[in-house]
């Protein structure tokens, strides 16, 4: 067990060896449940589109993932016109 405090912002700091192992990092989101006289955190799941958006930012990286769906749809549609006719 590991022993914190809260400051006055109310802000507490998650020991290092709990934040490695639940690979918790920077912004990570949390659930706050009240259970009792207990507070529960439990990290929120992290989207990967938002850990790469965050990682690649400034690149264009979503521009292009957008673009290119929006290829394959039109791809995809002139391929069921040609079917279809």
């Amino acid at each position: 067990m590991a022993e914190t405090s809260m400051s006055t912002k109310g802000q507490i700091v998650i020991p290092k060896k709990i934040r490695e192992v639940l690979g918790l990092r920077p912004g990570a989101k949390f659930i706050i449940e009240l259970e009792g006289d207990r507070v529960i955190l439990r990290p929120v799941k992290e989207n990967i589109v938002n850990r790469l958006y965050g990682k690649y930012k400034g690149l264009g990286l979503l521009k292009d993932l957008a673009r290119e769906h929006r290829r394959e749809a039109e791809r995809n549609a002139e391929h069921e016109q040609n079917f279809a006719g």
